[in-house]
Parts: structure tokens; sequence; C-alpha cells
């Protein structure tokens, strides 16, 4: 585990600072009044990750919500047999390691530092005493978790009854839609990291998205840029 720093080190204005600035990203805590805020920022630790840097691994005892302040984490699991699961990408703001809040338990998953990553993390004691003095924040993790919820479950559905060039057209889909301001779209993770996320291999990936390509659905513009041309004809492929 990275050495944690509780603000005690020389320049405890920044260190505020910073934690301030987590608790703000935040949907579950920004919401609250400023001094509400203040409060939570008392509980948090930041610590940093370097890339490939393991944040937590599965197995090991979770204590605490871990909140991406800066960089990106991703969350994966591991079959029986090796193969990896990509679960999700955070970006700061999003936050792992919520199952922990509620009882103890021991991860599942394994979360890595994609870049260079610094996080904010409030113990599992802390963040109880906080509930029961800001019973919305409860709400506010109960939507993130039925959101979650409903996420993985769509995922699981796909795996088991769509083909892989209908879970990369839907998943396309899906960035488009969150965008909505352009017809190109950035992947928001590798292509390998896609592969993972999908259920399939990163030569598949390469190789439907060239089929769609030459089916004048989409242009690859760039490694990570994707140019929807038929969103419509996307969908139906």
């Amino acid at each position: 585990m990275r050495k944690e720093d509780t603000g005690a080190g020389h320049n405890p204005h920044h260190h505020s600072h910073s934690h301030k600035s987590c608790v703000s990203l935040v949907p579950i805590f920004n919401h609250l009044e400023e001094e509400q805020m203040n409060e939570i920022t008392k509980t948090i630790h930041s610590i940093n990750y370097k890339k490939s840097e393991t944040v937590y691994h599965a197995g090991e005892q979770s204590d605490s919500l871990f909140i991406v302040n800066k960089g990106k984490i991703r969350v994966y699991r591991l079959s029986e047999s090796g193969k990896e699961q990509l679960v999700r990408i955070l970006m700061p703001g999003d936050f792992t390691g919520e199952l922990a809040l509620f009882t103890e338990t021991t991860y599942v998953s394994f979360a890595e530092a994609m870049v260079e990553t610094s996080v904010c993390r409030i113990k599992r004691t802390d963040f109880q005493n906080l509930l029961l003095q800001y019973p919305t924040i409860s709400l506010k993790v109960l939507t993130e978790f039925s959101k979650r919820l409903a996420q993985s479950e769509k995922q699981s559905m796909r795996f088991a009854t769509e083909k892989v060039e209908t879970r990369i057209a839907l998943f396309l889909a899906e960035c488009f839609d969150s965008e909505n301001q352009t017809d190109t779209i950035e992947l928001p993770m590798s292509k390998k990291d896609l592969a993972s996320y999908l259920g399939t291999t990163p030569e598949t990936i390469s190789r439907k998205f060239t089929e769609l390509e030459a089916q004048g659905l989409i242009e690859q513009k760039t490694h990570k840029l994707i140019k929807v041309l038929d969103l419509d004809g996307l969908l139906l492929n």
C-alpha cells in the first residue's frame, strides 16, 4: 500500500485544497453545504500511485472508499483460468471500494492506476459516521449502486446473447450518446481494455473496426478517435 498523505506535510494549505477538490468532485458529496464538505475533508487521506501501480487487489481486506482525484484507474477481475475481465474505468470524481462501507469484506476485483493517479481515501468507520450525520449521502450512494448493478446486468446479458459485432456497435452508440456534441467519439480506453470489457480479443476488435469502416459505418481517424458516419446503420449491423 502506498504511503498516505494525511495533510501533515510542508504545505497543509495545498493538502487541504486537494482534499476539498476531491470531495467537491464526487456526486455523492457535491450536493452538500460548504460546512458539511469541510467536515468530510477532515476524514480524507491522499494517496498517489504511479502508472501500473496496484490500488488494491482481490482477496485483500477492504475497509475504505477510494475516490479518484486526478488520473485514471482500471477495475478488473480475473477468471479462474486467469483471463482478465475489465469491469469499469474510473475517472476523476468516480469512486470504488463502496461495498466495504457497509460490511467487512475482501475485494473481489483488482484496481490499477492507468496513469499517475491521485486518490482520496475515506475509512469505513469515518464514512459510516458521515452517513449518520448526512442521510442524503446514503441516497446518492444507493443511486450509484443501482446504476452499477444495471450496467453489470446489461454487460452480462450482452455476453450471453449478443454477437461481438453487436456488442461493439452498442458500445460505440453509448459513447456517442454521452458525447452528443459531435459525430466523433474518443474511445475511453485502449483496444486491449475494450476487448477485455466486451469479452473478446484485441485482434477481433481491430478486425471488426476495419469491417465497420469498409461498410461505411465508421471512420477510424486515429487509434482512439472514431467518427460515426451512420449510427442507425451501425445499430442495425
